[in-house]
């Protein structure tokens, strides 16, 4: 679906070892600052139990899950808006991606260099989002420029777009992101849109800790779980450096590494399904005795559009869509004992699909 959550942060915060956890690309991660450059892209499986049950009760011969793209970002750095340590070069790829997963160191280790020279979680985050906000302010400085001149021509469009740039450009000035500006109709959020703006990008902070923050959690992640709540946003601790080391292991060996570590799955399975939900994505599966699969779409997708994800021909051609709930198919088990129930359904154009739908397409081209 070209959906893409970027990996931020200051340099030497564990980018880097997180993705290659992530990805298991062995992508190099040194301990000193912009080893990274160019940035990776992996793409992902996501971690989802119910395409297992799923294959079992139809004892399906191949089961394919849904997958998220990650993107490894260089670090950042204060001044990067002016162009400070590759600064620009770094902004534009976070332009590129759809929402933003911010690395935030919160452990403390006199052998790993940190780049402001003592860890502070918060300081952190504020020196990155401070950089994000003077590259937007930049942007909106320069729409502003562009929009006048339409304007003063009695463009209505461009009347209201600059009306609004003249509310965002204050709102930035103050230190505030545009997630937190208050748009006041649908027109003025397509106008956002079309600009990329970099804090308008859903966002969530990964803890990166050590192994007692992860059992324990620690003043560090306590501090940046508080932010977290004022903004709305998710927070996830993970040990990245045993995340990296899980992602190496044998499938046995992995499962007794974590019961000694007192964890039921790796960390990193918990990241990938909050970038999933963070970039705003749900699931469906279809299931039969071939094929049990996982299906990507945006939420408030018309089953039309879902169809379209598996071939265009499905939703140029769509008829209807027959639906089961996962939650009933569950519970109930199995598609025979749903359709007994009176609880397998027909849907047609308008039918908004949910998360966990078991949907097969009738389609005529």
């Amino acid at each position: 679906m070209g959906i893409a959550c970027g990996i931020v942060g200051l340099p030497n915060v564990g980018k880097s070892t997180l993705f290659n956890a992530l990805t298991s690309n062995n992508i190099e991660a040194a301990n000193y600052p912009f080893c990274t450059i160019e940035p990776n892209v992996g793409i992902v499986a996501v971690p989802d139990a119910r395409l297992k049950k799923l294959s079992d009760g139809y004892k399906t011969k191949r089961e394919v899950p849904t997958t998220v793209e990650f993107v490894d970002i260089a670090g950042l750095v204060k001044g990067a808006a002016q162009g400070e340590g590759l600064g620009n070069q770094f902004l534009s790829h976070i332009r590129q991606v759809d929402a933003v997963s911010q690395v935030v160191r919160c452990f403390e280790d006199d052998n790993v260099v940190h780049v402001s020279g003592s860890v502070d979680p918060i300081r952190d985050i504020e020196i990155i989002e401070t950089e994000l906000i003077l590259k937007d302010l930049e942007s909106v400085t320069k729409r502003i420029d562009t929009v006048q001149k339409k304007a003063r021509s009695q463009d209505k469009d461009a009347k209201a777009e600059l009306e609004m740039l003249e509310r965002l450009k204050p709102h930035l000035d103050t230190g505030n992101t545009v997630r937190s500006f208050q748009i006041q109709n649908d027109t003025e959020g397509e106008a956002l849109k079309a600009m990329f703006l970099l804090t308008a990008k859903p966002q969530m902070y990964i803890c990166n800790t050590d192994e007692a923050g992860v059992a324990n959690g620690n003043s560090k992640i306590d501090a940046v779980r508080e932010r977290a709540v004022k903004e709305g946003a998710v927070v996830v601790p993970i040990c990245a450096k045993i995340e990296a080391e899980i992602a190496q292991l044998e499938a046995d060996d992995r499962v007794m590494f974590l019961a000694d570590l007192g964890m039921t799955e790796p960390g990193l399975n918990r990241v990938i399904r909050e970038a999933y939900s963070l970039l705003g994505l749900i699931t469906y599966f279809t299931a039969g005795e071939k094929e049990t699969r996982a299906w990507t779409v945006k939420q408030n997708s018309t089953a039309p559009q879902a169809a379209g994800v598996i071939h265009t021909d499905f939703e140029r051609g769509f008829i209807r869509a027959e639906v089961m709930s996962y939650a009933d198919w569950e519970r109930l088990g199995s598609e025979q004992a749903v359709k007994d129930a009176g609880l397998y359904r027909t849907e047609g154009k308008e039918y908004i699909v949910k998360d966990g739908d078991i949907m097969y397409f009738r389609f005529n081209v």
